[in-house]
């Protein structure tokens, strides 16, 4: 590749590289990390970067944070394929892919309106992964689509 054409994105001294995110998906990233802009975060987002393995990916790189497991938890819910890169003093310090846990508690809310965890019960939502989605434990209802809606705040 040329330098005019080559994608260049600085390296980070400490924190974590989420690679091979679904293109367009990474402002879904943010969101389940909590990240709106308004704090202190340092970023880098790329979108719709070619990708051999999925066409097109989205990369973000968080400075000065290292992801709780259940953020990658939910992470893999919207980026099943997501490697997590661990960045310390420039350096990658561990590299893994995420996997799906079996199940979710209180990171996502069920769209049922009469489901218990949606009442004003003091329960936490709980959901099965699923191979195309999540259902409630509760209530069977199943997310399939735009999981990322659905992510608690």
């Amino acid at each position: 590749m040329s330098e005019q054409t080559e994608l260049r994105i600085s390296k980070i001294k400490d924190g974590t590289v989420i690679d091979h995110v679904p293109g367009g998906q990474a402002l879904n990233v943010l969101a389940i990390l909590g990240i709106d802009g308004t704090g202190t975060d340092v970023l880098s987002i790329a979108m719709n970067v070619p990708s051999d393995r999925l066409g097109r990916k989205d990369i973000v790189k968080v400075e000065g944070r290292e992801l709780s497991q259940s953020e990658v938890d939910v992470l893999s819910l919207i980026a099943p394929e997501a490697t997590i890169n661990i960045v310390r003093g420039y350096e990658v310090v561990e590299k893994h892919r995420v996997e799906r846990p079996q199940q979710v508690t209180g990171i996502l809310q069920c769209p049922n309106q009469h489901c218990i965890t949606t009442e004003d019960e003091p329960v936490d939502s709980q959901f099965e992964v699923l191979e195309e989605g999540v259902r409630c434990v509760y209530c069977d209802t199943i997310i399939r689509e735009d999981l990322a809606s659905h992510i608690l705040g």
